[in-house]
């Protein structure tokens, strides 16, 4: 599916476009708090409405949105009549507004789970999204993830991918400097993992090739909140969320999640711990490579991924991954026995599946050892 990329130019010119065309006479806007921060954007809703525009809003979900959310959210747009869904916010409200759009043609209420194993249809209701971070790719990919019983529900559908996404770098200027710096660390990890990954095409590549050199050639003006590097950034966030929508994640974000709700630290710090030891750690292993297309296919890919990033090849490339990373300080959590223990269990083996070199218990337990500080 291709997307249409528009600008927030001309007073969003674009957006009006977007409405115009789709005769969206009742949008559905799903928002996270960050809204409140977005003044331009903000202005521009707040102006639609005025001109005429009716917008029933909808944010009650949380950061690791909930199955119930999803079902009030379709429900109040049946019950509203809307024509036309707006997703303004991070991972999260991406993924609500993207099984909202889902599931709203579905013959159920969603009660008791239903929504998760009724078959998905696709349906052409208009879909833009507005992400808020240069970092989760959200807006570009076929993926969604939400919670339902306390377990981790992973949605897929051609048919939740945005239609139109803007692209509107004024919306980084507000975030905190921690989520600037570990929202980037995601989609560098977006990028070379989907480089690496055993799904890999040469259209995921080229997709990666570019959100690598565009991350690292905007990185210093983007933590800087320089609007130059704001744009550079998030076009290159969207090029790697382009990546993993064709090839997927692997054994980084396998490993990254647990991490993330044992220390508290955002998903993408937590992805960046991981990728700075298991870079080197592939290099040194490309022996165990499992991608059907051979060692040599495994070490020329990680000679360009090195080479994309300004580097000789891969040796290079791995110490430049790991010298962002102590660049950025983002921090080493200290990990008990039971730490480790609870986190070697916690990898989810599917993921696995797609990383180029074989990984057994043994390996995953030396490697968080690697990741993470070990307590006295």
């Amino acid at each position: 599916m291709s997307q249409k990329i528009i600008s927030p130019e001309n007073n969003y010119a674009g957006l009006d476009s977007w409405l115009d065309e789709n005769k969206i006479r009742k949008l559905f806007l799903v928002c996270d708090g960050s809204i409140r921060f977005l003044t331009d954007i903000s202005n521009k809703i707040l102006k639609l409405e005025a001109d005429g525009l009716r917008i029933v809003r909808f944010s009650d979900f949380e950061p690791n949105p909930l199955y119930e959310s999803v079902v009030a959210g379709v429900g109040l747009f049946w019950k509203e009549n809307c024509d036309g869904i707006m997703a303004v916010g991070g991972g999260s409200a991406m993924d609500v507004a993207k099984c909202i759009k889902l599931y709203s043609n579905m013959d159920s209420d969603g009660a008791d789970g239903a929504f998760l194993t009724i078959r998905i249809l696709s349906n052409d209701i208009p879909f833009l999204a507005v992400p808020t971070t240069a970092g989760t790719g959200s807006e570009a990919t076929k993926y969604a993830v939400i919670y339902y019983g306390g377990k981790k529900q992973s949605v897929t559908s051609d048919s939740c991918i945005p239609g139109t996404v803007l692209l509107d770098p004024g919306t980084l200027t507000t975030l905190p400097v921690y989520q600037k710096k570990a929202t980037m660390a995601d989609a560098l990890c977006h990028a070379v993992e989907s480089f690496w990954s055993v799904n890999s095409t040469e259209e995921s590549m080229r997709y990666s090739e570019n959100a690598l050199r565009g991350i690292l050639d905007n990185m210093a003006g983007y933590l800087a909140n320089d609007p130059k590097g704001n744009e550079g950034m998030m076009t290159a966030a969207h090029y790697a969320g382009m990546a993993i929508n064709i090839s997927q994640t692997t054994a980084g974000h396998a490993m990254c999640y647990k991490i993330t709700s044992l220390f508290g630290v955002a998903h993408g710090h937590a992805a960046v711990l991981c990728d700075r030891v298991l870079f080197p750690d592939m290099i040194a292993n490309v022996g165990n490579c499992i991608d059907p297309r051979g060692q040599d296919h495994l070490k020329k890919t990680l000679d360009n991924i090195g080479t994309a990033m300004g580097c000789e090849g891969a040796a290079d490339g791995a110490q430049k991954f790991a010298e962002i990373f102590d660049r950025l300080g983002l921090g080493i959590p200290e990990a008990s026995k039971g730490d480790l223990e609870e986190l070697r269990t916690s990898v989810n083996p599917v993921r696995l599946k797609n990383h180029p070199v074989k990984l057994d218990d043994v390996s995953i337990d030396r490697l968080y050892r690697l990741i993470l500080r070990e307590k006295p």
